[in-house]
């Protein structure tokens, strides 16, 4: 997998978390850059861990869907798209985030906002894509989104939010059509 496919779908993962983290800078009082390090750090790590989980998960199912890994990486890649563009249409306003930087919220926030990175874990593996380097890169760049997230969400944060997690679900569902054209022998 090419070095823009993957920092495009590390864009489209991390956009969850972007959002959440606007939410939180939203929602923060006295925002300290201690804070939005926890906040990305926190989303970062479990961004690049749960592909490699789905990766393995993947490799041993491998061998029974070979024949299909190709529409199989399409479909979950499109779900994920059209879930992040639904949720994004059908929050509410007025819904707040948690605001605490408790472990236990932030493990739950990390955790909700990186199982989508776990199914595209499990698409690389039918598509025969290492894992390593493009785990890196999706928590490298969610990293650097939910840090500077953190910050937006201070300043003008409420104006963008769902915005930035449609653009998201429109970007897996590209590269899930890309993936698939690709394998069906469309240039």
């Amino acid at each position: 997998m090419d070095l823009l496919t993957t920092l495009l779908i590390a864009i489209g993962l991390s956009m969850d978390a972007f959002a959440v983290a606007v939410a939180s800078g939203i929602a923060l009082n006295n925002l300290k850059t201690k804070d939005a390090l926890t906040i990305a750090t926190s989303f970062g790590l479990f961004q690049a861990v749960m592909p490699v989980l789905g990766w393995w998960t993947g490799l041993s199912l491998r061998q029974f869907i070979s024949g299909i890994d190709h529409w199989i990486a399409f479909g979950l890649l499109s779900a994920i798209g059209v879930k992040m563009i639904y949720e994004a249409t059908r929050l509410d306003d007025d819904e707040k985030p948690m605001s605490s930087l408790r472990f236990r919220v932030l493990l739950l926030l990390a955790i909700a906002t990186s199982i989508d990175a776990l199914a595209v874990g499990l698409s690389f593996a039918f598509l025969h894509v290492p894992i390593i380097a493009p785990s890196l890169i999706i928590g490298a760049v969610t990293f650097v989104l939910s840090f500077a997230g953190v910050y937006l969400g201070r300043r003008v944060g409420h104006l963008f939010e769902n915005k930035i997690e449609i653009l998201g679900g429109l970007i897996l569902i590209g590269i899930g059509l890309k993936i698939l054209l690709q394998h069906l022998g469309t240039p």
